[in-house]
């Protein structure tokens, strides 16, 4: 067992894990932070999406001992006071998800693009989102989502 620190949505968080835990089974199994999604297991799809220092990564292809010592935040550590963050807000006005399975992933990615490109373009959103897949939608209302939020956010 490898002991990791870490900060997770904000609060300082320590545990013993197997060496070989990946962060998204640290996030599900052992913080119950059940949003971080797996889908494929293989880095395809984008459900385990986190915020790592500030950064989107896929949380299915990094060890927790990886992240021993960073800051990760979750969909769960997105809104502020009850308040959904403005992302969260603009997927649920323009109807950004159905099922709902691919969303967390989709707006943790959509977060850190809309940090790097305050204005992004929608082939610039649908080029950046080819790392995350949706089986519902068409991802035409995502990408509505998307830029409806950069505007709110100061884009």
């Amino acid at each position: 067992m490898t002991t990791v620190t870490m900060t997770v949505n904000g609060k300082s968080v320590t545990a013993d894990v197997e060496p070989n835990t990946l962060l998204v089974q640290f996030i599900r199994d052992h913080l119950r932070l059940t949003g971080t999604h797996v889908g494929c297991d293989t880095s395809q799809c984008g459900a385990c999406t986190v915020h790592v220092n500030g950064d989107s990564a896929k949380s299915c292809t990094m060890l927790a001992v990886q992240a021993d010592g960073c800051d990760i935040t979750t969909i769960e550590g997105l809104a502020e006071g009850g308040n959904l963050h403005p992302m969260q807000a603009a997927f649920k006005e323009h109807h950004g998800l159905q099922c709902g399975f691919c969303t967390p992933g989709m707006i943790m990615s959509a977060v850190d693009l809309v940090k790097r490109n305050p204005n992004p373009s929608e082939e610039t959103i649908r080029e950046q989102l080819e790392g995350n897949i949706c089986r519902c939608t068409g991802y035409h209302n995502i990408v509505k989502s998307i830029k409806a939020a950069a505007e709110n956010m100061g884009g």
